[in-house]
């Protein structure tokens, strides 16, 4: 049996609060730009995830019960006013949950809160997509993700960097003024940007006090394309802008990501981990530096499947992800791989 197949804490309950489903079969993947960039090779890899593999990934040992859909521009309507086409993405992952809350597939609850796509670049107007997506969600939609991923350096982003995201997204007035939709409407925003943005996401933070954000990937750290080989000397400057952002009380933390290409880790689909441990000690200073800032109590471990099977298996993931807290105590696991999901996106899950 290898390091990889030997499960740790497997009655630890799991929600596993970021995770995607699509279905890109039908792509023709050679002909995107920057076809040998990891997101090219993952969809390769990885290019339908649905709930039968999301099912298989779940029940590979670890106790997960149930999960958060994220929005990655999957199954958006064809038809119909192109601000709204996004919520065709909502009705798909609802009908997905659905069908797994039905029982039949087993206890775990899969998509049991909804973070979808709007463009809050349409300032006030986009209450109304954020509305219908309420609709469509049937009480499951719980907030928003618009990415402000961008980098000057194409090779960073590689095909995602063809995306309509400009810099300086998070300070545009008419994002501001979508972004103040959400707080009426009991929703939060998920961010993902990119290391050398995260004081712009302190200031957004500091605008909205009282809009609940979740920073994705610990703020997705960088070691290639321009930033190769320098990710451990960039870690200090990382580190102060994740204490400014624990300052802001509205502001929690996704612990995980760190399987994407973007740190400049060795490990690929050419060369995939196997072994838990090493993971754990790449790893753990960015994870254990976001749990001493924010605390177990905004601090949630997430999968981001089946993007980090860029790195390594779900089991393995998780057992990594445990292994860096195996010596915290009870009560902090508790929080770490169960609470804060259950609470940040109010699911109710019992356990």
């Amino acid at each position: 049996m290898s390091v990889a197949a030997h499960i740790l804490d497997p009655e630890r309950p799991i929600i596993d609060p970021h995770h995607h489903l699509w279905d890109r079969s039908r792509l023709d993947l050679r002909r995107m730009p920057f076809a040998e960039h990891g997101f090219s090779a993952m969809l390769r890899q990885r290019p339908r995830y649905l709930l039968d593999e999301l099912l298989t990934d779940t029940a590979a040992g670890h106790d997960v019960r149930a999960t958060v859909f994220v929005e990655c521009r999957s199954m958006y309507r064809a038809h119909g006013p192109a601000a709204f086409r996004c919520v065709g993405e909502t009705e798909f992952v609802n009908g997905i949950a659905a069908m797994s809350a039905s029982g039949i597939y087993g206890p775990m609850q899969a998509c049991a809160g909804i973070v979808g796509h709007a463009d809050l670049r349409c300032g006030a107007a986009v209450g109304a997509v954020l509305d219908a997506h309420v609709g469509a969600g049937q009480g499951r939609f719980r907030g928003v993700r618009q990415s402000a991923a961008f980098d000057a350096d194409p090779d960073v982003l590689g095909p995602l960097s063809a995306r309509d995201i400009p810099a300086g997204l998070f300070a545009d007035a008419g994002f501001r003024a979508g972004f103040a939709e959400l707080a009426p409407r009991g929703l939060s925003f998920d961010a993902w940007l990119l290391e050398p943005q995260l004081a712009e996401l302190v200031d957004l933070a500091r605008a909205f006090p009282e809009t609940t954000i979740v920073l994705d990937h610990v703020g997705s750290p960088l070691g290639i394309g321009t930033y190769a080989g320098q990710r451990a000397t960039r870690f200090d400057g990382w580190r102060k802008q994740i204490a400014a952002l624990a300052r802001c009380e509205n502001v929690v933390v996704k612990l995980g990501g760190l399987g994407m290409p973007f740190p400049g880790f060795a490990w690929s689909y050419a060369h995939p981990a196997e072994d838990y441990r090493a993971l754990a000690q790449a790893w753990a200073p960015y994870l254990c530096a976001c749990i001493e800032a924010f605390g177990v109590d905004r601090c949630m471990f997430e999968s981001n499947f089946p993007v980090d099977h860029f790195t390594c298996d779900y089991a393995t993931l998780w057992n990594a992800l445990k292994h860096v807290v195996r010596d915290a105590s009870a009560d902090e696991k508790d929080a770490l791989f169960f609470e804060t999901a259950n609470r940040v996106y109010r699911l109710g899950i019992t356990r």
